[in-house]
């Protein structure tokens, strides 16, 4: 049963984790690697994101899928509310759309793959979200069509080399899509060494078994 010390735990810990992505989402990186302007296909927000997931996934093991969609509600009720306030509104509804949908199909893929291999679940549950989250945030929040939530970003749309390299020209918001995918799957791995460590300090609760 999640108990009321630990729903505070994570909510906490959800909240702090959208509230700052969708922050530093709005600030793309600044210089070059290996000849490709960081700026086009990358913010920070990617480095931050893929915790949420980590969170979801510790839940769902300790407390199984009811519990964690309790802690998806409530951080996406306290995290969204507070992001209007740490950015703008289309952000803030892009974020929360895609908050929603990425969470939960992580904690229904985690939870079909529970019972296998420690790392399948974690791992696969979040990519898989990751890579619903990013369409539709991405889509959202920069897409010319999606102008009803909010102004468009001129340099969001502006055409560049998709990844800063390809000949192919596209809105600059389809590279930082890729460009945070990308990285979404490389946290999402570097996320399962926390995972592994915290296994046997977050044991599943007899709920969680049964689920």
């Amino acid at each position: 049963m999640l108990t009321t010390r630990s729903t505070l735990i994570y909510v906490a810990l959800m909240t702090l984790v959208v509230v700052a992505s969708n922050f530093l989402v709005q600030f793309p990186l600044n210089g070059a690697f290996a000849g490709i302007n960081l700026a086009d296909i990358l913010t920070w927000g990617a480095f931050t994101y893929p915790v949420a997931f980590l969170i979801t996934d510790l839940t769902n093991r300790q407390f199984g899928p009811q519990a964690a969609r309790k802690v998806v509600f409530a951080g996406f009720v306290v995290g969204v509310a507070l992001s209007f306030y740490t950015s703008v509104p289309r952000i803030a509804i892009a974020s929360g759309s895609a908050y929603l949908a990425g969470q939960l199909l992580d904690i229904s893929v985690f939870n079909r793959l529970r019972r296998q291999a420690w790392w399948r679940a974690p791992l696969v549950g979040s990519l898989i979200g990751s890579m619903l989250d990013t369409v539709i945030f991405f889509s959202f929040a920069f897409a010319a069509f999606f102008v009803v939530f909010g102004p468009n970003d001129p340099f969001a749309l502006e055409s560049a080399p998709i990844l800063g390299v390809l000949t192919a020209q596209a809105p600059r918001w389809i590279s930082w899509a890729i460009g945070d995918f990308a990285v979404k799957m490389i946290v999402g791995l570097v996320m399962l060494l926390p995972y592994g460590a915290l296994m046997n300090v977050l044991r599943p609760m007899q709920a969680a078994r049964v689920s």
